[in-house]
């Protein structure tokens, strides 16, 4: 097995991240702000030592910085991504802090705001400074970034199945150490109507398909890292990672390891990386990572499920054709922080076998016998036609218009990857009481209790030139080819 293996000695960080909490309503998901400012028009402050006292899961929120930086020059790269990661940490100090001091929140209700929120803040602003200032020598300093320093404490719901329990891992009430999932998020499959609707294929379309076939991780590669969103930093993802594809995968592998690296493809010509945070079942089984970073430690408990089937396709454009896309270029779709930042960037989707034209993305299906679960990505497919990634990892590529499948102006059709994970698992048997056993659950950061939305992959193009120009002939032609 190889296991957060990293090629030079590092600190290891610790760093629990914390932000809003959501509760998931008919409406859809609500937030509830439990530390509002007194001046806030029509918003009463509750106390959190009232939440706390009455049981509730409560989290802290926090702007996401990385997400609203447009412009980072090379030069300051490795300085901001370090400050990112000190973002992180200070969070994860503060989370830990407030999960630690219930009973001083609950004896002086100004606790949380003196000794956590205030000082967390102070950190905050700090460390945003300085981003501020490394990009502000090499570019354009940033404007506005000071207004992300402040953090809310926020309430996730009340009641059956949102209590802040200690479940370690057996599902129920409280979910993985209290950090969910609960019974609300999940729904029988049965009763969703079909919703899945693709845009016409006009007669230029491109309707080729090809196929890379690169094993499910039975190799058992994992690692918290995320050479994308955190490059240079261990533990960057703060959940564990699956990887297909290449088999030099951490947060210090350069284009230039990627490109000589083996890899689990059967054609060698792919040597693209692929990874997704892992599935888990919440059965009680400590996993070689039950007390580390990324596992346990941040919440993700239970046994690590393999997929039975990974079906990795690229496609074309319903439009017209696809161009090639350029070597080392980065692409993250679905949104890991979605339960806090909105949905806005949310489109993994759950579903089961036979049940395909039902797509959900903000909750878990439950599969009935003979059927399995399945977890559907589709990557971005209009790409800049300059930059193999951005700031902020998404503005260089940009997903077709769903109605017509064209590409935002400036942006050129590439082949798009529809990844396809398949899991035997036994579905959880919901009960009145709103306790299930076992649940299963996708890892992720703890402060997104786990939720469905919150689904994500990650691609790195490194396809060689020639296998490369030969798939998007494949598409453009109408072929199937592998």
């Amino acid at each position: 097995m190889r296991h957060n293996t990293h090629k030079q000695s590092r600190r290891t960080r610790q760093a629990i991240a914390a932000t809003a909490g959501l509760a998931v309503a008919a409406g859809g998901l609500v937030a509830f702000n439990v530390y509002a400012s007194a001046h806030e028009s029509g918003a009463a402050a509750t106390k959190p030592a009232q939440v706390l006292a009455a049981g509730a899961a409560s989290t802290i929120s926090c702007p996401d910085v990385g997400a609203r930086l447009t412009s980072v020059p090379d030069q300051a790269r490795a300085q901001v991504d370090r400050e990112l990661a000190l973002l992180d940490q200070q969070v994860s100090e503060a989370y830990q802090r407030l999960r630690s001091s219930a009973r001083a929140i609950q004896q002086d209700s100004d606790f949380a705001d003196n000794a956590i929120m205030g000082p967390l803040k102070d950190k905050r602003f700090a460390a945003i400074d300085r981003i501020a200032i490394a990009i502000g020598r090499s570019g354009t300093r940033p404007q506005g970034l000071e207004a992300l320093a402040a953090c809310t404490l926020r309430v996730v719901g009340s009641g059956p199945g949102q209590g802040q329990g200690n479940g370690a891992g057996q599902g129920g009430d409280a979910g993985q150490r209290g950090n969910g999932p609960v019974a609300s998020d999940f729904v029988d499959i049965t009763a969703v109507r079909p919703n899945v609707r693709n845009p016409p294929r006009l007669r230029g379309a491109s309707r080729g398909l090809f196929t890379t076939r690169c094993g499910v991780n039975k190799n058992k590669l994992y690692n918290s890292d995320n050479i994308i969103v955190a490059p240079g930093v261990a533990n960057g993802a703060h959940h564990t990672h699956d990887y297909v594809g290449n088999q030099d995968n951490d947060a210090f592998t350069t284009n230039e390891e990627f490109a000589a690296a083996a890899t689990s493809c059967r054609n060698q010509g792919d040597k693209s990386t692929y990874y997704w945070p892992v599935l888990r079942l919440q059965d009680g089984t400590r996993e070689f990572d039950a007390q580390r970073l990324g596992g346990g430690a941040e919440g993700n408990t239970g046994r690590i499920l393999t997929a039975s089937e990974v079906t990795l396709n690229f496609v074309g454009n319903p439009r017209g054709k696809v161009v090639a896309m350029p070597k080392f270029l980065r692409i993250i779709t679905g949104d890991a922080k979605a339960f806090t930042n909105g949905t806005a960037n949310a489109n993994a989707s759950w579903s089961c076998t036979g049940f395909e034209n039902r797509q959900l993305t903000d909750k878990y299906p439950v599969c009935p016998r003979g059927s399995s679960l399945v977890r559907t990505s589709r990557f971005q497919s209009c790409w800049d036609g300059r930059s193999v990634d951005s700031a902020n990892h998404r503005a260089h590529v940009a997903f077709a218009d769903p109605r017509t499948g064209a590409c935002p102006a400036g942006f050129k059709a590439v082949p798009q990857l529809v990844q396809r994970l398949v899991y035997d698992v036994a579905p959880p048997s919901l009960g009145d009481n709103g306790k299930s056993s076992p649940f299963y659950a996708v890892d992720g950061f703890p402060e997104q209790m786990h939720k469905p939305i919150t689904d994500h992959g990650d691609f790195i193009n490194v396809f060689d030139e020639r296998l490369m120009r030969r798939m998007v002939k494949c598409i453009n032609t109408g072929q199937k080819c592998q």
